[in-house]
């Protein structure tokens, strides 16, 4: 085999076959070469302007790495395997098509800075991408919020009713907690445009560059600070591998409460048949295979985070081949992300809720209990006797198949001769709802506002 012809020279032959399909990585870091292309331009053109080329071999670059690009999206590239990369696939072609000139990109930087380079573009335009997603999945939880501010189901604690709350407020959980992903993608960008083009291998070069200009040129508002730092971490991937996997999560929680929602036992919504399948031999099933399946995609975006931390964990500085490793995990994570927040928007649109269902179970599960114990404080009772005598209301209420709203009034005060007829106003789920307007509370004002929050904060994220 013939040696790679960027560092072939101290080698009378090139790696073996087996090694050199083990060592490849242009079959799926292809997946940058736009980032690749951006960076190399503002590369050249640096060069240009610092008199390290001169500038029409700057321009030809330029020219003929479009040129390369066209080529790519175009699907007419010719990928070779034995360049190993796409950089150097793409630095070959642009050399068979502008000759000389092409052989001068390289001047002043080593791969390990160019691929650090190339890989924060790609990582930076993703994670914006992902933002776009989450804002569309807060936008669409939003909506069907503003549309079930009235309507009532148990919140729970342990998975048991507790109290009863709007399904607004329930929807609105999700969409701070999606909220909080974007402001931590916000976060972490600023620390994924950090442009390491200029620190060569691992000490830096003894060309004039001017790497503040190819940030500026790319995008990126800062350049590394140490040069072995900018080559040999990772740690924008491991941070955007995390955002990545809490987002994850949080859509694993909402799929795992519609799972359960969709059981006919609950009845709180029926699902779409766009996004449901059915069984090859249960005629009846309607099965949230959406759902379930981003569940358990959640656990590839963490194995993706894992991977990448195993695999930096023992490195000495600098650069590392290992952290070849860096890519096809983050290239399944975007993947799944991306699909699971797209198709979360869609299926959160269309999900049909059933608020009748949702009452019902608040008084199966004795939400307004609660309100019962708080109405016997009002009447002077102390808080531990009032959960007491609850406690025993709801015992009887339970024994007879009622509700403790069912319960007459004489029944009730069997158990304290404060109680009065006043307190079935109390006992009203939809009352309950409405007293709780302390901030982040399920009470209708409370909830507007955090619709109007999120609303303002949509409308800003669409201005940006």
């Amino acid at each position: 085999m013939t040696t790679n012809q960027s560092w072939g020279g101290r080698f009378a032959e090139g790696p073996r076959k087996a090694v050199a399909a083990y060592t490849d990585s242009q079959s799926f870091d292809r997946a940058l070469y736009a980032q690749d292309i951006r960076a190399s331009q503002a590369h050249a053109r640096m060069l240009g302007r610092q008199g390290i080329i001169t500038p029409d071999d700057a321009s030809t670059i330029v020219a003929g790495l479009e040129r390369v690009r066209e080529e790519i999206a175009s699907g007419v590239f010719v990928w070779k395997p034995e360049l190993e990369d796409v950089h150097m696939n793409i630095e070959a072609r642009l050399t068979e098509l502008v000759g000389e000139a092409g052989k001068k990109l390289h001047t002043g930087r080593s791969r390990n800075d160019q691929v650090g380079l190339t890989f924060r573009l790609f990582v930076s335009e993703r994670l914006e991408a992902w933002q776009y997603g989450l804002a569309t999945v807060c936008y669409a939880l939003l909506c069907r919020a503003q549309e079930h501010r009235d309507t009532i189901l148990p919140g729970c604690t342990h998975l048991q009713p507790a109290q009863p709350v709007s399904l607004a407020q329930h929807l609105l959980a999700y969409a701070w907690m999606f909220r909080r992903d974007w402001q931590r993608l916000k976060d972490a960008l600023k620390r994924v445009r950090i442009s390491p083009l200029g620190a060569a291998a691992l000490a830096g070069t003894t060309y004039p560059l001017d790497p503040q200009s190819v940030a500026n040129d790319v995008g990126f508002a800062a350049v590394y600070d140490n040069s072995m730092d900018a080559v040999s971490d990772r740690d924008f991937v491991l941070e955007a591998l995390f955002a990545a996997s809490t987002v994850m999560m949080h859509l694993s929680r909402i799929c795992e409460e519609i799972i359960l929602w969709a059981n006919p036992a609950f009845g709180f919504v029926r699902l779409p048949d766009g996004f449901a399948t059915g069984s090859s031999i249960m005629p009846q099933k309607k099965n949230p295979d959406v759902a379930e399946l981003m569940r358990g995609k959640t656990g590839r975006v963490y194995g993706a985070l894992m991977s990448l931390l195993t695999v930096m964990k023992g490195l000495p500085l600098a650069y590392n081949r290992d952290m070849q490793e860096d890519k096809e995990g983050f290239l399944d994570a975007d993947a799944t992300l991306g699909a699971s927040l797209q198709l979360m928007a869609g299926l959160l649109n269309e999900l049909r809720f059933c608020p009748d269902r949702m009452r019902e179970a608040c008084k199966v599960g004795f939400c307004n209990a609660t309100e019962l114990a708080d109405y016997l404080v009002g009447k002077g009772v102390s808080f531990r006797e009032a959960h007491h005598i609850t406690g025993q209301a709801v015992a009887a209420a339970e024994k007879a198949g009622k509700g403790l709203e069912d319960l007459t009034l004489d029944k009730l005060r069997q158990f304290n001769p404060c109680i009065d007829a006043d307190v079935y106003s109390v006992l009203d789920y939809a009352a309950a709802v409405r007293r709780r307007e302390t901030p982040g509370g399920t009470g209708p004002q409370s909830v507007q506002r955090q619709i109007q929050a999120l609303r303002v904060w949509l409308k800003e994220v669409h201005a940006d």
